[in-house]
């Protein structure tokens, strides 16, 4: 890995036109500092992808790309697709050697991207940047963002515990990862089945300093459901567990309804030793035929092999072969 580089920083951006102004310079000064000090490669590159923005995001890009002579490439997306959609699209747009993703707010200090191009220079394919404390969060959001980590641990996925999506990865780890063609993405997972050398760089996260955070509660709650129905089985597993319990208990009920009924004198007849057995397994059968369902829709989605995302344009004061 030599220190001729180049560097692809690739931002996904989705109604961002109060924060570009404020990340657009740290960015590119971050880009400057590593030239200088010949960690990078001056051929590197500023990445900005437009996930369907409403404001005046794009309109900001576009100007930045005319403005820096090559250096800002702009990736526009044809309508919203999503984060992970529209992060993945700007990684597949580059062809430089180290490439690292970060979000447009900044809580993700650009600052420590010298500390995981070290990293890369040190021979590893893949640097996962984590969170060192949660202390910006309130505790509602730590609590479930850390249980939330435990709980895929424990259903046996392979998760980076306090890393979202800040990291670098090298050009043969990216285009591992681009060989995986599933529509319903979970990078942050599917990073990890790339494998490769690998090594975490541990910060504090900021304060966003512009704009509104674009993962509310219904989102947190939505990707969540997503990355455990996509690298685990568990919840399949957990079907069986359900049905053995629930056949244990009806037994245990039929045994006391007949006893009742043979060998004394309250047997009354009436609705609770039928409704209770009916309630308890039409429970269980609807709550295993949702989660059957939503594997079920994923197989749906696959099926279809619809294109992960549409590009309408990518810009660059520089000609580029791949140009739209």
């Amino acid at each position: 890995m030599t220190k001729d580089a180049t560097l692809a920083i690739v931002v996904p951006c989705y109604n961002e036109e109060d924060m570009l102004p404020q990340s657009l310079p740290v960015l590119l000064q971050t880009l400057d500092s590593l030239i200088d000090k010949a960690k990078i490669s001056a051929d590197s590159r500023l990445y900005l992808v437009d996930d369907g923005s409403r404001d005046n995001t794009w309109a900001l890009i576009d100007r930045a790309c005319d403005a820096h002579d090559g250096r800002v490439v702009g990736v526009k997306l044809s309508r919203n697709k999503g984060h992970q959609n529209a992060l993945l699209a700007g990684l597949e747009a580059t062809d430089e050697d180290i490439i690292v993703s970060i979000d447009a707010d900044l809580q993700d200090d650009p600052s420590n991207i010298e500390r995981m191009v070290d990293e890369y220079h040190a021979g590893n394919d893949v640097v996962y940047g984590v969170r060192a404390a949660r202390d910006t969060d309130t505790f509602f959001k730590r609590f479930t963002a850390e249980g939330y980590y435990s709980l895929m641990r424990k259903m046996g996925v392979d998760l980076v515990f306090n890393h979202a999506d800040f990291r670098l990865m090298s050009r043969r780890a990216l285009n591992a990862l681009l060989e995986y063609r599933e529509s319903q993405l979970f990078l942050r997972g599917m990073v990890r089945e790339v494998g490769f050398p690998s090594s975490t760089v541990e910060y504090d996260r900021q304060s966003r300093a512009a704009g509104e955070t674009k993962y509310p509660l219904r989102k947190m709650l939505s990707f969540a459901w997503h990355g455990i129905s996509s690298f685990s089985t568990a919840p399949l597993r957990a079907i069986t567990l359900l049905g053995i319990i629930a056949s244990g208990l009806s037994l245990l009920m039929i045994v006391w309804v007949l006893g009742t009924r043979l060998f004394t004198d309250n047997a009354i007849p009436g609705w609770a030793s039928i409704l209770v057995p009916l309630l308890f397994i039409g429970s269980v059968q609807l709550l295993s035929l949702g989660i059957i369902g939503e594997y079920l829709a994923k197989m749906f989605e696959e099926l279809k092999q619809r294109p992960r995302y549409h590009l309408e344009r990518i810009k660059t004061s520089k000609p580029r072969e791949n140009d739209v």
